[in-house]
């Protein structure tokens, strides 16, 4: 499996680590909220409510870096080792672009995001 392919992987699994920042670093999730996770989610403040917005974003953007890097695996003439610095770019991004949202920087936060969009696009564009 190529490190792009890794990287789909670990941008699938990073909205679970911005979820776990939100629910559990209050000490006031348990078994009881459990039952309505969203209801609590969405009364948090904060940095928690920041971290919940991160994973909401992650999960929207992932669906098209994951069709960028298949696409690109399949169709792209590009050297393996831009396909793999791509999507390590973008899952860096990512990861800033958490950090960023949770410590509520929100310019640096546009332009880490604006990174990774581009490594969506630029690997489109290496398959065309």
């Amino acid at each position: 499996m190529t490190i792009a392919y890794w990287c789909v992987l670990a941008a699938l699994v990073l909205p679970y680590l911005y979820i776990g920042y939100a629910k559990f670093t209050g000490g006031d999730f348990g078994p009881k909220q459990n039952h309505n996770p969203r209801e609590f989610l969405e009364k948090l403040e904060g940095a928690r409510k920041r971290a919940f917005w991160a994973q909401q974003n992650s999960f929207e953007v992932t669906p098209g870096f994951a069709a960028a890097v298949i696409i690109a695996q399949q169709i792209s003439e590009a050297g393996q080792g831009t396909i793999d610095g791509l999507a390590l770019t973008f899952v860096a991004s990512r990861v800033l672009y958490g950090i960023c949202y949770i410590a509520d920087w929100a310019s640096i936060r546009s332009l880490v995001w604006a990174v990774g969009m581009v490594c969506i696009v630029a690997l489109f564009a290496v398959s065309a």
